[in-house]
């Protein structure tokens, strides 16, 4: 008789006993007074598929009707307990919650006759060989972990680095300390998910595959965000990539961007990189393999441990075996090679061909049992394998259809497909409800799925009808992660690229859903080129493409660009015979103009700036304007369509602003962003809600502007700071779309206070800056890395000029290494900013006299200017002007002097043809200080009032000029002039008076 009944689980917190309330009393009772229930201690207690406890006795008292049982936490910690579980094969074992038993992936039964085949033995649930190494990883995992309330962490890395074996090692530790661990199912939904907010202790959640499943992690911070938070509770994300995929997971719900941000990421580093620990983890693995061998079907025949131990240890530099999968691969291999070498070795080119040689024997001896062999070709099983893995299935009926599109299944009966279902079953059993399991680890079944696609890339295409969209994503995933693999030399690449232009009405959607997520986008990046090639593609699909692309993504950033220009002629030519198309053209060439401008195309961008701004302002008679100023006095009212319309002109006139700076036009570019500031101001005055964020963006440009004019810079400290005042409240409400504004206007917000000298704030304004894009760059950094370069060069200046050479270099020279990356995949949108990094390189240097490493940065800076301004020289004189001026004073450090005034002359001769005269004093001030150097004095003396003379011209600068006299003064002082020095004292003390009384 089977007993039921019910457990309270706080009851086992009393001398670690539950108590069992029985649903039926005994049936019969024993004349002798004994219990009904004597001979059941012992017995196992079961609620659903878990072991929950052992049973004691019967509780006395209770009229027989409680019984009580030794908790399995208890158990658990009992190592003669364990040990009698792994001496009957039950392997590792793991603590999971009861109450969620239901949510979790379920471990595949293995048969009674053993393991299908070998390879399940490199599966990381089984734990075959001993966990080793990441002490200093899993000593912050477990840190993590036990710090109150919800947390988030990120672990990712590629196939095979050991991302689920570090994770198993945790929940293996977190369990003995009374937590409960959970691995939740791939199908578990949403509603199911949510019920997770009841958790009453420590609870850890391992999301596996994390990039292919966002929704799961929506309704994960849904649950998270209505726990109570009396006790922990903490999901660790795997995933390959950290790249968009996380960003939209964060800006998936509002509950994801509060508990989400500022998660940790990690790169999971080679567990062996060192070549001279391999042998002896080399000899762990295999002799680990070797004890578990006889719990594979056949292989008790053999011993193992034995055949183990008088086998040599191969040569193990070899490239890869850092990967601790492909050390453990080579060491089952190995060990099956000895036992029973296999047929054709030299078709094994890798570790996983060689692997997959014994495991298609055990495929064809089980096929061979179950009547599958000779009927079916081994061909026909293995494509049958290949497309179970590709397509995967739901259930029955869907694993049919997958089975249907193998050539030698597609005529035979149902009961044979079915038949083939049941082997592939039996081989790799389902872990949760699906029809079948898959063969692991991933890199085998990516290379046998790769392997038959060569074969046969009509495989893929028979497939794609017959896929929903769960299908689809998972198709495109596999055959990429299989198409990376060096040994098929790109010729996947062809046929997955093939395959998704064939199939673009099902498959383009997801391909962009899938760029995102997978270490080798490139096939599918080209089938999106090719697809908008297509002439003959309609209009409402290359709309649809647009309307899905991700706010940011530098993977799909030229791609994305042509795009939108197919799009913007399409516009056009439909908008001359339906002008009521004109504002969507309009937005889609705004639009065109910020995706050329972030290649580095930037003429281009500006030619379609100006198009967008045309269109809004057709007609001469209408004076935005004046209708902007209007609004702003109250004077008028402006319907839905002016509104949209003033809205749609001045965001077009911040995009043109942008694009005339990167062109050196800047007093145009100033006019475009005053007019678009006032536009925007008049707007946010009567509808606030809608207009703040564009608001916002006008400010900060207009910041940006304001501070090329030295007379402006203090309004444009004041507008930075106003733009900063908002997108704070902006990025309160909405941390995941409007931190990253927030972090770029602190950061100008910081270079434009480096500039007024203001450096103590400049520092608390970079550092907060910093702090911002560090932890976007973390979670993308596709999208974040060239912000987060910028905000590390402008915190090292203000540190440099207050001292703090270390911490200054430290940033900067990071700050390069970033930017040497962003050029080498982009430099025609990256060079320039890394000139700038280089040139605050040398400075903080030579602040800790390193001559010749600040003089060798300074020279590549100059040479990277010098090659931008041959380009665009109205845009990028200046700033070459400005590195040959600051190359002088390297090269004089080193005694080079003729080099340095060399370096100099030609600085101040570009500046010279420059529109703005303090630049040229400046220069010529620069050039004062070298010829003394030079001992040149009555020219220097020259230069300086040259300088000077060039102040009438400068009559707005009043900043400026008092920089210059100042600067006068001490070079006077230096060159011994003390007549011209005393002029120049009591000028600036009379300057002083005066700026004194006027703002008295």
């Amino acid at each position: 008789m089977q007993l039921a009944g019910s457990i309270n689980p706080g009851s086992g917190f009393v001398g670690n006993r539950y108590v069992i309330e029985l649903a039926a009393k005994a049936p019969l009772w024993p004349a002798d007074g004994t219990s009904p229930w004597g001979g059941l201690s012992g017995a196992a207690m079961f609620c659903g598929r878990l072991l929950t406890g052992v049973v004691a006795a019967a509780q006395t008292g209770s009229g027989h009707g409680t019984l009580t049982a030794v908790p399995a936490y208890a158990l658990h910690h009992d190592e003669e307990f364990r040990a009698a579980l792994a001496e009957h094969g039950v392997g590792s074992m793991a603590l999971e919650a009861v109450e969620f038993q239901d949510l979790a992936e379920s471990d595949a039964a293995t048969p009674p006759s053993g393991l299908g085949a070998p390879a399940a033995l490199l599966q990381a649930r089984r734990q075959v060989v001993d966990f080793h190494g990441r002490e200093d990883l899993l000593a912050r995992l477990v840190g993590w972990s036990t710090q109150e309330g919800f947390g988030a962490w990120l672990l990712h890395g590629p196939a095979g680095q050991g991302k689920t074996r570090l994770a198993y090692r945790l929940a293996a530790l977190l369990t003995t300390r009374g937590w409960a661990v959970l691995w939740p199912r791939p199908d578990a939904t949403a509603a199911e998910l949510r019920t997770l907010r009841e958790a009453g202790k420590p609870l850890l959640v391992v999301m596996d595959y994390a990039e292919t499943r966002p929704a799961q992690l929506t309704a994960l911070t849904a649950a998270a965000a209505e726990h109570s938070g009396a006790t922990p509770f903490k999901v660790l994300l795997l995933a390959r990539t950290a790249g968009d995929w996380w960003d939209g997971a964060r800006a998936a719900s509002r509950a994801a961007e509060e508990l989400l941000e500022g998660s940790p990421v990690v790169a999971l580093p080679r567990l062996q990189p060192d070549a001279e620990g391999r042998p002896d983890a080399y000899r762990q693995a295999r002799g680990s393999f070797a004890a578990a061998m006889p719990g594979v079907r056949g292989g008790h025949e053999r011993d193992w441990t034995a055949l183990a131990a008088s086998l040599p240890v191969p040569d193990l530099t070899r490239p890869g075996l850092d990967n601790a999968l492909t050390l453990h691969m080579t060491a089952l291999v190995d060990l099956l090679d000895a036992a029973e070498p296999p047929p054709l070795p030299e078709c094994a080119a890798t570790v996983e061909d060689r692997l997959l040689l014994h495991e298609r024997r055990y495929w064809e001896q089980y096929a061979a049992a179950c009547g599958l062999l000779p009927a079916l070709t081994s061909a026909t099983l293995q494509d049958a394998l290949a497309a179970a893995a590709l397509a995967g299935a739901a259930d029955g009926d869907q694993a049919d259809a997958v089975l249907r599109t193998v050539i030698g299944l597609a005529d035979q009966p149902r009961d044979r497909r079915d038949a083939v279902l049941s082997w592939i079953a039996a081989l790799y059993p389902p872990a949760a409800s699906g029809p079948w399991g898959v063969l692991q680890p991933d890199r085998l079944v990516e290379r046998l799925v790769g392997r038959r696609l060569a074969d046969d890339p009509l495989l893929a295409h028979r497939l794609v009808p017959y896929t929903d969209s769960v299908q689809a994503v998972r198709l495109l995933t596999l055959y990429s992660r299989a198409a990376a693999y060096p040994a098929f030399g790109g010729r996947l690449d062809t046929a997955l690229s093939e395959l998704c232009v064939r199939h673009h009405v099902v498959l383009a959607p997801h391909v962009l859903d899938t760029v995102p997520r997978v270490e080798h986008p490139a096939p599918l990046i080209t089938a999106l080129r090719q697809l908008i090639e297509d002439e003959a593609l309609p209009l409402s699909e290359l709309q649809q493409l647009h309307d899905r692309l991700p706010y940011r993504s530098e993977r799909l950033a030229p791609w994305a660009a042509d795009l939108t220009r197919q799009l913007v002629d399409r516009y056009r030519e439909l908008s001359e015979e339906a002008p009521e198309r004109s504002p969507s053209l309009a937005a889609l060439l705004t639009n065109l103009s910020n995706r050329l401008a972030n290649l580095g195309r930037r003429q281009e961008a500006l030619d379609a700036a100006r198009e967008a701004v045309r269109i809004h302002r057709p007609d001469p008679s209408v004076r935005w304007m004046q209708l902007s100023r209007a609004v702003s006095s109250s004077t008028v009212d402006l319907t839905a369509d002016q509104a949209a319309r003033l809205s749609g002109y001045a965001g077009s006139l911040v995009c043109l602003s942008n694009r005339l700076v990167a062109l050196g036009q800047w007093d145009e570019a100033l006019d475009a962003a005053e007019e678009a500031g006032l536009a925007y101001r008049s707007l946010v005055g009567i509808q606030p809600d809608m207009y703040r964020r564009e608001y916002a963006t006008s400010l900060n440009n207009l910041g940006n502007r304001l501070a090329g004019r030295p007379e402006r810079l203090e309004d444009a400290v004041d507008t930075l700071r106003e733009a900063v005042r908002i997108r704070r409240d902006l990025a309160a409400a909405s941390p995941d779309s409007d931190l990253p504004d927030l972090a770029m206007s602190l950061g100008n917000l910081a270079l434009r206070l480096v500039e007024r000298g203001h450096r103590e704030e400049a520092v608390h304004a970079a550092r907060e800056a910093l702090t911002l894009t560090r932890s976007l760059a973390e979670v993308n950094p596709d999208a974040h890395l060239p912000l987060l370069a910028s905000h590390l060069e402008v915190l090292s200046r203000p540190l440099g000029e207050l001292g703090h050479h270390e911490e200054a270099l430290s940033l900067v020279e990071e700050s390069v290494d970033i930017q040497r990356t962003l050029v080498s995949a982009r430099p025609e949108a990256h060079l320039r900013s890394l000139g700038h990094s280089l040139n605050s390189l040398a400075q903080r240097l030579a602040d800790s006299d390193r001559r010749k490493a600040a003089l060798a940065a300074m020279e590549e800076a100059v040479c990277i200017f010098r090659s931008v301004a041959s380009r665009y020289p109205d845009a990028h004189l200046p700033d070459l002007a400005m590195g040959l001026n600051n190359l002088g004073p390297r090269l004089n450090a080193l005694g080079r002097r003729s080099e340095a005034l060399a370096a100099v002359e030609e600085s101040l001769q570009i500046r010279r043809t420059l529109p703005h005269a303090h630049l040229t004093a400046e220069a010529q001030y620069h050039l004062a200080l070298q010829l003394h150097e030079d001992g040149r004095r009555k020219e220097a003396v020259s230069a300086v009032k040259e300088a000077v003379r060039l102040r009438p011209r400068t009559t707005l600068y009043r900043d400026f000029q008092d920089l210059i006299e100042h600067r006068g003064l001490a070079a006077m002082l230096r060159l011994g002039s003390r007549l011209t020095a005393t002029v120049f004292l009591w000028r600036y003390r009379w300057r002083i008076v005066r700026k004194g009384a006027a703002a008295g």
